[in-house]
C-alpha cells in the first residue's frame, strides 16, 4: 500500500480522497491554488502545498506543477479525481515517466476509451451497443453529408475528445449539418485541443443511463450496476439516482455485462463509468466512457456498499478486487442532488461570494459531500458545484420523500443555489413518476 498520496484536486473530491486515505492508513498531500488557501478542507490533509494563482491553467492544470509538488513531499501515488487533469493522458504519462503511480487507467487505456472514435470502435469489438454513424473522424464535408443522408436525420455533432457539451451540435438537414460542421470543430479545439469531431444519429427522446465499472491490474473487473443522470441541463447533469427507474434487472444486465468486456477488451484498472443513451423502447447505445470516478459514485456506493474510492487506491496499489459479480446487489435506492452556487431565476447565473448561513440537512439515510462550512468564499474560478446531497431509503418514493425533506432542511444564505429547483423536482409528478428525458428539465423551464 502507498504511504503518501497527493490529491491533485479541490473542493469536495479532494476531501473525499483525504478520508480515504485517512482510512487506508496513507498520509495525504493536499494541492491548493491561492485562491482555495483557507478552504478548511487543506487544513485536513497531513500536507499542503501551493500549487499557483487562482486560474486553473496555472494551478490544478499545470502538470509539471503538481508533479513538482508530488517530488517535493515524496508522494507514491497521484489521485486526480474528475474533472481538471483526471482523463489527460498525458498527465498519467508524466506521472509513469516520475515513477509515480496514478491512480486511474495507464495513459494507454484512457487514450483508447477517452477518445471517442477509438472507443466506439473498441466497443464493437467488445459487442457494446453503439450508436449508427461515423466510423472515424470526420474528413470532408461531402463525407458528413453522406453518412447523414444513411443514418437519417436529425444527427448529432460530437467533438472526439472531452465532453460536458462543448463541440456538439444537434442538425436536423443538410444545411444545419454543413452549417456546423466547423463551428463545433472550432468549439472542441479550443475547449480540448483536438478539433477532431464526428456524427451520429440523434435521439429526440432519450434517458441518460451510465454503468460503473471498475477493474484490477490482474484482468478482473466488475459492475456495480447503473445510474440514471436524465435530469441535466445543457449536458450538465442535476441529479443522479440508482437504480434507474422502470428498468428491469434482466434489462440491464447484459448491458452492464458488456460494459465489463469493453473495459477488460482496453486492459483498463481503477473506476470507470461506461454512459449510454436509452430510447423509447428501451434500447441502448454507448455515448462515451469516462475513464474516471465520477461526481456521482456516491449514489453506487449507498445502493451497493462498495467504497469506490477506497477500492481506486487499493488496486492502484497492486491489489485485486475485493469483490467478485455475484457480491454486488443492489439494495433500496439513492438520489444525489447536486447543489450548486447558481441562480435558476436568472439563467443558472454563477454566485461566487461568502457563504454567511450554512445549514446542512442531517438524520436517517443522508449524507453530505462537501467541503464548505459557514464563512466559507466561494471561489469565482471553479465549477458552482459546492455540495452534493445524498439520500438513501428503501425504495424510490420513500427516497425522494426523505429528500426532499433533507432539501427543505438545507439553508444556505446569502449566495443563491439550486436547493429550490431540487425541492421543485422531487415534487414534480413526472418525476415522481419516473422516466423523463434529457431533455425534459430544459422544455419544463422554458415553459
Amino acid at each position: 500500500m502507498f504511504s503518501r498520496v497527493l490529491i491533485a484536486n479541490r473542493g469536495e473530491i479532494a476531501l473525499r480522497i483525504i478520508r480515504a486515505c485517512r482510512e487506508l492508513g496513507i498520509e495525504s498531500v493536499s494541492v491548493f491554488s491561492e485562491a482555495d488557501k483557507d478552504a478548511p478542507y487543506v487544513k485536513l490533509a497531513d500536507q499542503a502545498i501551493c500549487i499557483g494563482p487562482g486560474p486553473a491553467k496555472e494551478s490544478y492544470l499545470n502538470i509539471s506543477r503538481i508533479i513538482a509538488a508530488a517530488e517535493v513531499c515524496d508522494a507514491d501515488a497521484i489521485h486526480p479525481g474528475y474533472g481538471f487533469l483526471s482523463e489527460r493522458a498525458e498527465f498519467a504519462q508524466a506521472c509513469r515517466d516520475c515513477k509515480i503511480e496514478f491512480i486511474g487507467p495507464t495513459p494507454e487505456a484512457m487514450a483508447r476509451l477517452g477518445d471517442k472514435v477509438a472507443c466506439k470502435k473498441a466497443a464493437k469489438e467488445a459487442g457494446v451497443p453503439v450508436f449508427p454513424g461515423s466510423p472515424d473522424a470526420i474528413e470532408e464535408e461531402a463525407e458528413a453529408v453522406k453518412i447523414a443522408a444513411q443514418i437519417g436525420y436529425p444527427v448529432i455533432i460530437k467533438a472526439s475528445a472531452g465532453g460536458g457539451g462543448r463541440g456538439m451540435r444537434i442538425c436536423r438537414n443538410e444545411t444545419e449539418l454543413l452549417a456546423n460542421l466547423k463551428a463545433a470543430s472550432t468549439e472542441a479545439l479550443a475547449a480540448f485541443g483536438n478539433g477532431a469531431v464526428f456524427i451520429e444519429k440523434y435521439l429526440e427522446h432519450a434517458q441518460h443511463v451510465e454503468i460503473q465499472v471498475i477493474g484490477d491490474k490482474f484482468g478482473n473487473a466488475i459492475h456495480l450496476w447503473e445510474r440514471n443522470c436524465s435530469i441535466q441541463r445543457r449536458h450538465q447533469k442535476l441529479i443522479e439516482e440508482a437504480p434507474s427507474p422502470g428498468l428491469s434487472r434482466e434489462k440491464i444486465r447484459p448491458v452492464a455485462e458488456a460494459a465489463v468486456n469493453l473495459i477488460k477488451l482496453a486492459k483498463y484498472h481503477g473506476a470507470a463509468t461506461c454512459e449510454f443513451l436509452m430510447d423509447e423502447k428501451k434500447n441502448f447505445y454507448m455515448l462515451e466512457v469516462n475513464t474516471r470516478v465520477q461526481v456521482e459514485h456516491p449514489v453506487t456506493e449507498m445502493i451497493t456498499g462498495v467504497d469506490i474510492v477506497k477500492t481506486m487506491i487499493r488496486v492502484a496499489a497492486g491489489e485485486k478486487l475485493p469483490y467478485t459479480q455475484d457480491q454486488i446487489g443492489v439494495h433500496g435506492h439513492a438520489i444525489e442532488c447536486r447543489i450548486n452556487a447558481e441562480d435558476p431565476s436568472k439563467g443558472f447565473m454563477p454566485q461566487p461570494g461568502p457563504v454567511n448561513v450554512w445549514q446542512p440537512p442531517g438524520g436517517p439515510g443522508v449524507r453530505m459531500d462537501t467541503h464548505v462550512v459557514q464563512g466559507y468564499v466561494v471561489p469565482k474560478w471553479y465549477d458552482s458545484m459546492i455540495a452534493k446531497l445524498i439520500v438513501h431509503d428503501v425504495d424510490r418514493d420513500h427516497c425522494m420523500t426523505r429528500t426532499a425533506r433533507a432539501l427543505r432542511e438545507f439553508k444556505v444564505e446569502p449566495i443563491k443555489t439550486t436547493i429550490p429547483l431540487h425541492l421543485q423536482l422531487m415534487n414534480d409528478p413526472e418525476v415522481r413518476k419516473g422516466g423523463v428525458d434529457i431533455h425534459w428539465l430544459e422544455r419544463k423551464l422554458k415553459g
